[in-house]
């Protein structure tokens, strides 16, 4: 009995480490601010880069983040990871408080944070190597390259994609206090200039191009985001079109740059 008694005790103690924090998207709102429209190659599949769940468990010292789409993932491109084409970045505010953390994204990206959503972690999801992602952050993101969090290893299957982290990595805290931004884009093995392995939205699509965006460099080159609660009502779709809302001037160039807001674990 002694002994079942001690099994028992480890068992709720391992429990009461585990930390889980979920989040929901609606489904048919992978169109950025209302208007983008996917790459005419086959290998960009329709609702594989829609955005309908995201996961972070935490259990000791790993951390697992999961990220579903509502597609079947593929790998075409032979990256080895069970999805190719997908390109994930998860944004955590731990401290809600304006002033501190990062406002700016990461290049390529094209948003900026609102000053309550400011970030001070951020996870990359790549189906490209750890080794090449890392050397792309220190080329392209040296300033914030402490913040970023890169697994070893990445995982597509079905319709989700997986990695884990070190727990040490996010910096303590407890993340049912923290709020999150996950935004989808695409794998760009050729990223352009500072481009941080991100494609760009043109004006019209193209092979690999994503649509109905701008030609310069002004436009959110986000697919779909978290909007709202989070909790996968249909209205996130109209706030997610709002939140990327943007102006471009007549060269391209910024105007305003689409703010985005994070999500509060907490307030679920």
């Amino acid at each position: 009995m002694k002994k079942v008694a001690i099994a028992l005790t480890l068992l709720l103690a391992g429990s009461a480490l585990a930390q889980t924090v979920s989040f929901k998207d609606p489904a048919g709102d992978d169109d950025g601010p209302g208007t983008y429209s996917y790459p005419t190659d086959a290998v960009y599949s329709r609702g594989s880069f829609d955005l309908t769940g995201f996961t972070l468990k935490q259990n000791g010292a790993k951390t697992d983040v999961s990220v579903t789409v509502n597609g079947n993932l593929a790998d075409p491109w032979s990256m080895g990871n069970g999805f190719a084409t997908q390109m994930v970045f998860i944004f955590i505010d731990k401290d809600h408080e304006a002033g501190k953390g990062q406002t700016g994204s990461l290049s390529g990206l094209n948003i900026e944070f609102a000053p309550e959503s400011a970030w001070e972690k951020v996870i990359i999801l790549s189906p490209q190597q750890a080794a090449r992602v890392k050397t792309e952050v220190e080329q392209k993101a040296a300033a914030v390259k402490g913040d970023v969090i890169i697994p070893a290893r990445t995982r597509g299957a079905g319709r989700t994609i997986t990695g884990s982290i070190d727990t040490e990595a996010l910096g303590g805290g407890d993340p049912a206090t923290w709020a999150y931004q996950v935004v989808m884009q695409s794998n760009e093995g050729f990223p352009s200039g500072s481009d941080l392995l991100t494609r760009k939205v043109n004006e019209y699509e193209g092979q690999h191009r994503f649509g109905g965006g701008n030609d310069g460099d002004c436009d959110p080159h986000v697919i779909d985001l978290l909007a709202g609660d989070a909790t996968g009502a249909k209205e996130e779709a109209d706030l997610q079109h709002k939140m990327l809302a943007h102006e471009c001037g007549d060269d391209g160039s910024v105007k305003k740059l689409a703010v985005v807001s994070a999500v509060h674990a907490a307030k679920k």
